[in-house]
């Protein structure tokens, strides 16, 4: 009987060990895919809004799982990333809410949308204008509340993460500008920390422009004597969305 006891134990310990052992095999596999996912993702996503920090991840005792980008009522609200809407409806915290699932399996939230412009079910492509920013719901001012999750979004923000590891750092009363994107393994933090670079003469005669860091439609449409709206329709441009050495027909 003692025998069998002892048997029955060590066969006991021997699962438990073999149970340990596999969970930090299959966690290592998860972080090493997970730290692979945000170094894809770091080097295409695009921020979502114009606007100005107002609030980063982690505040309020760690209950803040977003950051807050303040701006004007109706600012446009890009997609950071190709992918499908799961969810567009009203809820009484977020407001006008926008839920979209991309092939990286992340989840990214756009909250207090004035607005909501696609579907829920709807394939969307990277700078796709998904709402207009707002106050809705649970909000105090105008502002875009952005949140990442991988895998899934659950109502306890088990896989929340910091959006700022995709999209760069800036802290609270900085600018950050829609459509900038990460380029290699530099991130184009924030519109106040790009450079714009000067535009050579002989550019001016030129029929083409080769998008640089940090430009935008309105910076271009500035240097170029023409309008956004021209050059969007030179381009066959859908979107304000640009990448640098992007090639545009300005003439």
């Amino acid at each position: 009987m003692k025998k069998m006891r002892d048997y029955i134990k060590r066969v006991l310990i021997a699962l438990i060990m073999a149970l340990c052992v596999s969970l930090l095999f299959f966690g290592g596999i998860h972080s090493e895919a997970s730290m692979k996912d945000e170094k894809e993702i770091k080097d295409g996503w695009i921020w979502p809004a114009d606007g100005i920090i107002s609030d980063t991840y982690g505040t309020r005792m760690g209950k803040h799982k977003g950051i807050d980008i303040a701006g004007k009522l109706n600012t446009p609200v890009l997609a950071v990333d190709d992918g499908q809407v799961v969810k567009s409806y009203y809820s009484n915290t977020y407001g006008n809410v926008v839920f979209i699932k991309h092939p990286s399996h992340f989840v990214t939230v756009y909250a207090h949308l004035n607005k909501r412009t696609v579907l829920e079910g709807q394939s969307i492509k990277q700078g796709t204008v998904i709402g207009k920013m707002g106050r809705t719901g649970q909000a105090t001012g105008t502002h875009l509340h952005f949140e990442t999750h991988q895998h899934e979004w659950r109502y306890d923000k088990k896989y929340a993460l910091d959006p700022e590891k995709f999209l760069g750092k800036a802290d609270t009363g900085e600018n950050v500008q829609g459509g900038i994107a990460g380029i290699n393994d530099d991130v184009l933090e924030a519109s106040s920390h790009v450079k714009l670079e000067k535009e050579d003469k002989t550019e001016k005669g030129q029929k083409q422009y080769i998008v640089k860091q940090g430009d935008t439609l309105y910076s271009i449409s500035k240097k170029r004597n023409m309008t956004v709206t021209r050059i969007k329709q030179l381009n066959h441009l859908s979107s304000d969305l640009i990448k640098p050495k992007q090639v545009l027909n300005v003439n």
